[in-house]
């Protein structure tokens, strides 16, 4: 509770915050308990996958026998590029963005000294910002790996890296994104019906670092580093609000800024 700028703590409340923490750390646990054994699961398939190191013929017999679950090392590549005229070089993905230098208001609160007096007023302020107006897209319409062929989108090329920026004149500029033609990696996959699903490609990672970041249990880790300062907000939250229905004997923390 806070009383006429004193923060403070009654013996009850501090008995309840407590109980609030157990009980935090008890769904916690069971949370973590959950997130643990559905980890365990994927561990197990990832486990019994099958390996295939840059065999053609393996990941077509993979494919063609549905082996299912697989980690298959190999080069992921374009095989039709695509550019804009303007652009050197050839890309799987390339974006152009149109944006136009454009002047904006604000209010904002600013604060003088008057007399040894502070005083705060607000003034309109401007300022400049590149903003989009326009973008245009393009991709390859085939890929390949380990040179057997998919429609693009089959399997996801790592994200798109700036390029470049062209400058139209002061207030137009056009921006460039784009992603390569060529890259080697891990695909992890299931392997049927003559073709591969639920893909996704660990670019620049053997089959070996594959699994080791797969199975970093870092999921855990995140669910703590979000979890501990819940706890925190929701034990600071239970002080602030009024709990006069807990009242008794007050110790006194004064609040220091």
């Amino acid at each position: 509770m806070i009383y006429d700028g004193e923060f403070q703590i009654t013996k009850r409340e501090l008995v309840f915050s407590i109980a609030i923490i157990a009980v935090m750390l008890m769904i916690g646990f069971i949370i973590h308990g959950n997130i643990n054994d559905s980890l365990m699961l994927k561990y197990q398939e990832y486990n019994t996958a099958l390996q295939i190191e840059d065999n053609q013929d393996m990941f077509v017999y993979a494919m063609n026998t549905n082996i299912g679950n697989s980690f298959v090392y190999g080069d992921l590549k374009a095989v039709d590029t695509v550019t804009y005229s303007e652009l050197n070089d050839e890309y799987s993905y390339v974006k152009k963005i149109k944006e136009r230098y454009t002047k904006h208001t604000r209010w904002v609160t600013k604060t003088k000294t008057v007399n040894g007096e502070k005083k705060t007023y607000r003034v309109k302020e401007e300022y400049w910002t590149w903003d989009e107006v326009d973008r245009w897209s393009q991709h390859s319409d085939k890929i390949s790996f380990l040179d057997v062929k998919f429609d693009y989108g089959t399997i996801e090329f790592p994200s798109a890296n700036y390029i470049t920026t062209i400058k139209e004149s002061s207030k137009i500029r056009y921006v460039y994104y784009g992603t390569g033609t060529e890259y080697v990696g891990t695909l992890y996959a299931v392997l049927k019906d003559d073709t591969i699903n639920n893909t996704h490609f660990y670019n620049n990672k053997t089959i070996k670092e594959t699994i080791e970041l797969l199975e970093s249990g870092t999921e855990l880790i995140v669910f703590w580093i979000f979890w501990i300062p819940l706890i925190g907000l929701a034990v600071w939250g239970f002080y602030v609000i009024d709990n006069k229905w807990l009242e008794d004997k007050n110790i006194n923390f004064r609040k220091r800024y």
